[in-house]
């Protein structure tokens, strides 16, 4: 039987381009070779899309490393230099000539999560990993998800939702009104990024000029949300109509909260695979994900992430990741292992379930 061919979607042009590399080699390594061939295309940060060669070359980097031995900047100067180095033609998107029959997409953050990618790989009739347009675009926005799963019967935290314009416009009256609405601390937060990056939490006022600054620099949509107190809880799910659920996992940060610089620099956050919270509430936590995977229009995966108040038991949603991090550290594949899927037969899963979203 002849191999299928998948097309390795990784880099893009969003903050999260780094992690995105590091996701895509680990899930190289765990696809089966004997019935996949892997073709890497790697987008650059300028959008640029490049095939095998340089593909491969980023691909076989050790980027965990290089990105805990120098900054951000200098890691993304060393991938420019590599692609400018290589000078290859970019790809012609002729998917059909590169005999693709299916994607695997690593895309974290804008232009890879928030439906974009979906719509233009659907246009082009390739199937892909992950949820679709609408699912991907609604959960890409946290303000619009805590919209849908509040409908649905979910409980979220209370926020408010500001634009970056009308802060750029009156910053102090901006200021005022998220002052009259919140007692502190409360978080800041882009609406349509992830890996925490550019979120604050405010524990004084002296605080909120610079995280308004960030998250407006980033988003033209922010998201002023009170802070929970409880326990961090994350859930993997997988399916298309038929879902299945993982063990609850726990992360106790490193840091004041579960930031970029804890999660991929640092490594200082502790993981709990079961989470450490009673078993009655652990079955709570994954109905109500299962609730928000379908009331989202989710299929293939999602990773979605609640606060558990500790006293109380209350279980609140805090966001629902598509396209979930599969780097060393992340917990979608640890979830899913600890709940007898192994990394190997969850990349075989994930891509039988985007075959299956074939129409004839």
């Amino acid at each position: 039987m002849p191999r299928i061919t998948v097309a390795l979607i990784f880099g893009g042009r969003s903050s999260e381009h780094e992690i995105s590399i590091i996701s895509a080699k680990s899930i190289a390594a765990n696809i089966n070779r004997e019935r996949y061939k892997v073709l890497p295309f790697y987008i650059t940060h300028e959008g640029h899309w490049l095939c095998d060669g340089i593909a491969q070359d980023i691909l076989n980097l050790d980027l965990s490393a290089l990105l805990r031995n120098s900054s951000l900047e200098a890691t993304a100067s060393t991938l420019r230099e590599m692609v400018k180095e290589a000078a290859q033609k970019p790809f012609d998107f002729d998917f059909k000539s590169a005999l693709i029959d299916v994607a695997f997409l690593t895309l974290h953050g804008t232009y890879g999560e928030d439906g974009r990618i979906q719509g233009f790989l659907d246009t082009c009739a390739v199937p892909y990993t992950g949820c679709g347009v609408l699912a991907s675009a609604l959960t890409m926005d946290k303000a619009l998800t805590k919209l849908c799963v509040a409908d649905a019967g979910l409980a979220v935290a209370p926020s408010m939702t500001l634009f970056s314009a009308d802060y750029h416009t009156d910053p102090e009256g901006v200021r005022s009104l998220i002052e009259q609405q919140f007692d502190y601390p409360f978080f800041v937060k882009p609406a349509n990024l992830g890996s925490s990056i550019g979120i604050s939490k405010v524990h004084h006022g002296s605080e909120l000029p610079s995280a308004l600054e960030s998250a407006c620099s980033l988003d033209a949509k922010v998201l002023v949300e009170k802070a929970i107190q409880g326990r961090e809880i994350e859930v993997a799910v997988l399916g298309n109509e038929t879902p299945e659920v993982s063990l609850c996992g726990e992360i106790e940060p490193g840091s004041d909260f579960y930031d970029y610089q804890d999660k991929y620099i640092h490594n200082t956050a502790k993981l709990f695979i079961p989470a450490r919270i009673p078993g009655e509430i652990q079955e709570e936590v994954r109905s109500a994900a299962l609730k928000a995977y379908k009331a989202l229009g989710c299929r293939g995966m999602s990773r979605i992430d609640f606060f558990v108040d500790e006293n109380t038991g209350r279980i609140v949603l805090n966001e629902v990741n598509t396209i979930p991090g599969f780097t060393d550290i992340s917990m979608y594949p640890q979830l899913m292992a600890a709940s007898g899927i192994p990394f190997q037969e969850l990349a075989e899963r994930l891509l039988q379930l985007a075959l299956e979203t074939i129409r004839p």
